[in-house]
């Protein structure tokens, strides 16, 4: 298998394109806006600086990469000779489910067509296609280039045959790939979410600030980033969409999104996305970190 195709060009397909174009996969990557393609192209180009300038891969390594990613505003074109589709679009029910309709009519019969879902039903998704044997989940972890996790989820009807594969190919990717079961928020958002929701809980309770919460956890259990930080770079719209698809999912309280959360996101704090959430990532700010670096 070679030739793959990755579903949106943001902070988690830009991710997942760079990940298997470095490993000399074919990438078409597809968006249905060229900005957000180039805007894509350009984030994979300045991580593979990156990586270059630590010495952790040459400037011929760099350009193979790039070369291997090519892209497309249609879906059927950008899908037309994919053996592997990994979809990473917006975390909507409605708009995932309307991508399978279309990948199910567009692809080929042997393709693999895989979700990065990170709470949504493996099983509901691929109920919508005419191969459900052949839908998988393959949720990898921000940054994709960097997390060695990918959580490989089964609907009812994946194929062991298919499960396999995709294990395989994670494992080529430099990944340690861990099969999970088919509920609410798989394992990794299931444990993850709730503790986000109750250090915003915590913050909404007026128990601590949000720099004192994040300390606490950072230097008390020794988490490499706060839970309320980790919130603003996962982007906290998508954190009140997996929180809302398992309470939905488990109609158990405890999954309810605090209201803090619900106010800023209709607020238009979305986080590191937006410039500001829980901390200040606009340009006046950076300004300020830089220039206090030099006094």
């Amino acid at each position: 298998m070679k030739n793959i195709a990755v579903i949106g060009a943001g902070t988690m397909g830009n991710g997942i394109a760079h990940t298997f174009a470095q490993k000399g996969f074919k990438v078409q990557l597809i968006d249905i806006s060229q900005q957000a393609l180039d805007k894509g192209l350009a984030t994979i180009g300045k991580n593979l600086d990156r990586m270059v300038a630590k010495e952790k891969i040459t400037e011929a390594d760099k350009n193979s990469t790039l070369e291997n990613i090519t892209t497309a505003t249609s879906l059927k074109e950008g899908v037309e000779y994919a053996e592997l589709v990994v979809e990473a679009a917006t975390e909507n029910i409605d708009l995932k489910l309307k991508i399978f309709e279309d990948l199910s009519e567009l692809c080929s019969e042997e393709t693999i067509l895989a979700t990065n879902t990170s709470s949504i039903s493996i099983t509901q998704i691929a109920a919508v296609t005419v191969r459900p044997e052949r839908v998988i989940g393959m949720h990898f972890m921000n940054p994709v280039p960097i997390m060695k996790l990918v959580e490989i989820i089964r609907g009812y009807n994946t194929s062991d045959e298919v499960t396999k594969t995709i294990m395989d190919i994670s494992k080529q990717l430099g990944k340690i790939p861990t099969e999970v079961n088919d509920y609410p928020g798989f394992v990794a958002n299931r444990i993850l979410m709730p503790m986000i929701n109750e250090s915003i809980e915590t913050l909404y309770n007026g128990v601590a600030g949000v720099q004192e919460i994040d300390t606490v956890m950072k230097l008390g259990m020794a988490h490499p980033m706060g839970p309320l930080q980790l919130a603003d770079f996962i982007g906290l719209d998508v954190c009140l969409s997996i929180l809302n698809v398992m309470y939905d999912g488990f109609k158990n309280p405890k999954y309810a999104p605090c209201p803090l959360l619900v106010n800023m996101v209709m607020a238009g704090k979305l986080g590191v996305k937006s410039g500001e959430g829980f901390y200040d990532y606009s340009e006046s700010r950076k300004a300020e970190n830089v220039a206090k670096q030099f006094q």
